[in-house]
């Protein structure tokens, strides 16, 4: 185990440091009361391994000065909805891994395992509660966090993508009102439906990007049907599951206006669509290219990381 020396000023806040396969991304958010506050968010191209890339990066950011988290990459780890076992609180976790058990293809004992909660509203005496198993081989959890344990970078939480993507979704929630956030990158689409400041549903989307951006005319139209198709299933089953839920819109990020996405769902869909603008609910002063809307589409799940919120996060 490693631990890490008490430091005499540590930086409010969380820092994500998140790995990609041509660059490492970070981004630092401070809540102090009022919008949450982008103090940090840069790109840098990985040079060398890993693990060199990221001490360098502690060197020249000071990076021992933050708390830090990181994220899971989506084929590391899977999310399953299962009935919340009825056991006290502390036996729950316990409990929920031998009922995933038999849903992955490696021994529960090489897993680790945890539990996101799935609120059911006031009213809902009597009906059946679920939770989100979250599953991952140990050695994938393992290895992170000794990557970052090599690099001298005080990793303190691995997170998941769903949940980066929640954190900024929550943001734009009027009060007692769900909102669903679509954003795109060059591994596919996620689909994140956030209610009160929790994650009830998602949805991965196997289109990437640049599929979308490079597809001829009509293969892109048949590409924005199966999107909206899917979309349009994973709605109408929030709708059933949780009747209590009131959509308010779904925002999208990360799409071209020109690729005709927004236009489509708009059209398609039975909630408003609207661009996700972070200058909306975030502070981006200190962060002037964070307005341009391909800055915000390329950072969004990093700050997102960032935004983690101890009241709420899991």
């Amino acid at each position: 185990m490693v631990v890490w020396p008490i430091k005499k000023k540590q930086e409010p806040g969380w820092l994500a440091v998140l790995l990609h396969p041509d660059r490492i991304d970070l981004a630092h958010v401070r809540r102090d009361g009022g919008m949450p506050r982008v103090t940090l968010c840069e790109s840098f191209r990985k040079d060398g391994s890993e693990r060199e890339a990221l001490a360098r990066l502690r060197k020249e950011l000071h990076i021992e000065r933050y708390r830090c988290t990181t994220l899971l990459n989506a084929d590391e780890y899977q999310l399953h909805q299962v009935e919340a076992p009825a056991v006290p609180a502390d036996e729950l976790k316990t409990a929920v891994r031998w009922r995933v058990k038999d849903l992955i293809d490696y021994p529960i004992e090489a897993a680790a395992v945890d539990v996101l909660d799935i609120p059911v509203d006031a009213g809902g005496a009597g009906r059946t509660r679920s939770v989100y198993a979250v599953t991952a081989p140990g050695s994938a959890v393992t290895q992170r966090a000794q990557l970052f344990g090599d690099s001298a970078i005080p990793l303190e939480v691995i997170d998941l993508p769903e949940l980066a993507q929640r954190n900024v979704g929550t943001l734009f929630e009027p009060e007692n009102r769900g909102v669903g956030l679509l954003a795109f990158d060059n591994a596919g689409g996620l689909l994140t439906v956030t209610y009160r400041g929790e994650l009830y549903a998602y949805r991965r989307i196997e289109t990437p990007l640049s599929r979308l951006t490079d597809a001829p005319v009509e293969q892109r139209t048949q590409l924005l049907e199966r999107i909206g198709l899917e979309l349009q299933r994973t709605l109408d089953n929030v709708d059933r599951q949780y009747g209590f839920i009131s959509l308010a819109k779904l925002l999208l990020a990360s799409v071209p206006a020109e690729i005709g996405l927004a236009e489509y769902l708009a059209q398609n869909l039975y909630v408003p669509v609207e661009a996700c603008d972070l200058a909306q609910v975030l502070d981006l002063s200190a962060i002037p290219e964070l307005r341009e809307p391909l800055r915000q589409a390329q950072c969004l799940q990093v700050i997102g990381a960032a935004l983690r919120d101890e009241r709420v996060a899991a």
